[in-house]
Protein backbone atom coordinates (compact mmCIF):
# COMPACT_ATOMS: atom_id res chain seq x y z
CA UNK A 1 0.00 0.00 0.00
CA UNK A 2 1.33 3.54 -1.21
CA UNK A 3 1.35 6.66 1.61
CA UNK A 4 -1.58 8.79 1.39
CA UNK A 5 -0.17 11.98 1.70
CA UNK A 6 -3.26 14.09 0.16
CA UNK A 7 -7.01 13.25 -0.34
CA UNK A 8 -5.89 13.05 -4.19
CA UNK A 9 -3.98 10.16 -3.64
CA UNK A 10 -7.30 8.05 -2.55
CA UNK A 11 -8.18 5.76 -5.32
CA UNK A 12 -11.87 6.48 -4.09
CA UNK A 13 -11.48 10.16 -4.45
CA UNK A 14 -10.50 10.02 -7.89
CA UNK A 15 -13.24 7.51 -8.95
CA UNK A 16 -15.28 10.14 -7.48
CA UNK A 17 -13.82 12.80 -9.87
CA UNK A 18 -14.23 10.45 -12.86
CA UNK A 19 -17.75 10.17 -12.27
CA UNK A 20 -18.05 14.24 -12.05
CA UNK A 21 -16.19 13.66 -15.54
CA UNK A 22 -18.75 11.63 -16.82
CA UNK A 23 -21.61 13.41 -15.63
CA UNK A 24 -20.14 16.69 -16.92
CA UNK A 25 -19.87 15.00 -20.75
CA UNK A 26 -23.09 13.28 -20.65
CA UNK A 27 -25.00 16.24 -19.19
CA UNK A 28 -23.60 18.83 -20.98
CA UNK A 29 -25.61 19.06 -23.85
CA UNK A 30 -29.02 18.57 -22.66
CA UNK A 31 -31.80 20.71 -22.31
CA UNK A 32 -31.74 22.65 -19.14
CA UNK A 33 -35.24 24.64 -19.63
CA UNK A 34 -37.41 22.11 -18.85
CA UNK A 35 -34.93 20.08 -16.65
CA UNK A 36 -32.67 22.42 -14.83
CA UNK A 37 -33.57 21.17 -11.58
CA UNK A 38 -32.92 18.08 -12.08
CA UNK A 39 -29.60 18.73 -13.83
CA UNK A 40 -28.35 21.06 -11.47
CA UNK A 41 -29.03 18.55 -8.45
CA UNK A 42 -26.88 15.81 -10.23
CA UNK A 43 -23.88 17.77 -10.48
CA UNK A 44 -24.28 19.15 -6.93
CA UNK A 45 -24.87 15.57 -5.77
CA UNK A 46 -21.92 14.19 -7.67
CA UNK A 47 -19.88 17.00 -6.41
CA UNK A 48 -20.67 16.48 -2.96
CA UNK A 49 -19.25 12.87 -2.99
CA UNK A 50 -15.45 13.82 -3.97
CA UNK A 51 -16.22 17.22 -1.54
CA UNK A 52 -16.80 15.36 1.61
CA UNK A 53 -14.10 12.80 0.85
CA UNK A 54 -11.86 15.87 0.44
CA UNK A 55 -12.95 17.92 3.66
CA UNK A 56 -12.77 14.31 5.56
CA UNK A 57 -9.29 14.04 4.63
CA UNK A 58 -8.22 17.27 5.70
CA UNK A 59 -9.91 16.91 9.47
CA UNK A 60 -7.19 14.67 10.62
CA UNK A 61 -8.71 12.13 12.27
CA UNK A 62 -10.28 9.15 11.71
CA UNK A 63 -13.48 9.98 13.47
CA UNK A 64 -14.13 12.96 11.46
CA UNK A 65 -12.63 11.14 8.28
CA UNK A 66 -15.20 8.19 8.42
CA UNK A 67 -18.17 10.79 9.19
CA UNK A 68 -17.62 12.65 6.08
CA UNK A 69 -16.91 9.30 4.43
CA UNK A 70 -20.69 8.64 5.67
CA UNK A 71 -21.97 11.44 3.90
CA UNK A 72 -20.51 10.91 0.88
CA UNK A 73 -21.57 7.30 0.93
CA UNK A 74 -25.32 9.12 1.21
CA UNK A 75 -24.52 11.24 -1.27
CA UNK A 76 -23.74 8.15 -3.79
CA UNK A 77 -27.25 6.55 -2.52
CA UNK A 78 -28.94 10.09 -3.37
CA UNK A 79 -27.45 10.55 -6.70
CA UNK A 80 -28.64 6.89 -7.79
CA UNK A 81 -31.87 7.98 -6.61
CA UNK A 82 -31.35 11.05 -8.80
CA UNK A 83 -30.65 9.14 -12.22
CA UNK A 84 -33.67 7.18 -12.15
CA UNK A 85 -35.20 10.51 -12.08
CA UNK A 86 -32.71 11.54 -15.09
CA UNK A 87 -33.61 8.26 -16.85
CA UNK A 88 -37.68 8.80 -16.08
CA UNK A 89 -37.79 11.83 -18.04
CA UNK A 90 -35.61 11.11 -20.37
CA UNK A 91 -32.60 13.11 -19.18
CA UNK A 92 -30.21 10.22 -19.63
CA UNK A 93 -30.77 7.45 -22.17
CA UNK A 94 -30.14 3.70 -20.62
CA UNK A 95 -26.22 3.44 -21.30
CA UNK A 96 -25.42 6.96 -19.81
CA UNK A 97 -27.89 5.74 -17.09
CA UNK A 98 -26.00 1.99 -16.28
CA UNK A 99 -22.55 4.04 -17.21
CA UNK A 100 -23.28 6.24 -14.12
CA UNK A 101 -25.22 3.88 -12.18
CA UNK A 102 -22.24 1.48 -12.04
CA UNK A 103 -19.66 4.12 -11.34
CA UNK A 104 -21.31 5.38 -8.21
CA UNK A 105 -22.36 1.85 -6.58
CA UNK A 106 -18.32 1.22 -7.24
CA UNK A 107 -17.75 3.79 -4.86
CA UNK A 108 -19.87 3.45 -2.06
CA UNK A 109 -18.96 0.00 -1.99
CA UNK A 110 -15.00 1.75 -2.21
CA UNK A 111 -16.14 3.90 0.33
CA UNK A 112 -17.17 1.03 2.81
CA UNK A 113 -14.33 -0.80 2.69
CA UNK A 114 -12.24 2.66 3.34
CA UNK A 115 -14.34 3.30 6.33
CA UNK A 116 -13.95 -0.75 7.59
CA UNK A 117 -10.40 0.11 7.39
CA UNK A 118 -10.33 3.19 9.20
CA UNK A 119 -12.03 2.35 11.83
CA UNK A 120 -9.96 -1.11 12.46
CA UNK A 121 -6.71 0.63 11.76
CA UNK A 122 -4.63 1.62 14.78
CA UNK A 123 -3.21 4.43 12.82
CA UNK A 124 -5.99 7.64 13.87
CA UNK A 125 -4.73 10.59 11.98
CA UNK A 126 -2.42 13.21 11.76
CA UNK A 127 -4.31 15.11 14.17
CA UNK A 128 -2.78 12.39 16.88
CA UNK A 129 0.48 11.98 16.22
CA UNK A 130 2.67 13.37 18.60
CA UNK A 131 4.10 16.42 17.65
CA UNK A 132 8.08 17.03 18.23
CA UNK A 133 9.04 17.75 21.40
CA UNK A 134 9.93 21.61 20.60
CA UNK A 135 6.27 21.82 18.68
CA UNK A 136 7.99 22.16 15.36
CA UNK A 137 10.29 25.26 17.08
Amino acid sequence: MSKISSFEDLNVWELSRQLNIEMFKILACKDNHNYGFLINHLYKTSGSIMDNIAEGFERGGNKDFINFLSYSKGSAGELRSQLYRALDVEILNQSDFEKLYALTIDISKQLSLFMNYLKNSEFKGAKFKEPPMDYGN
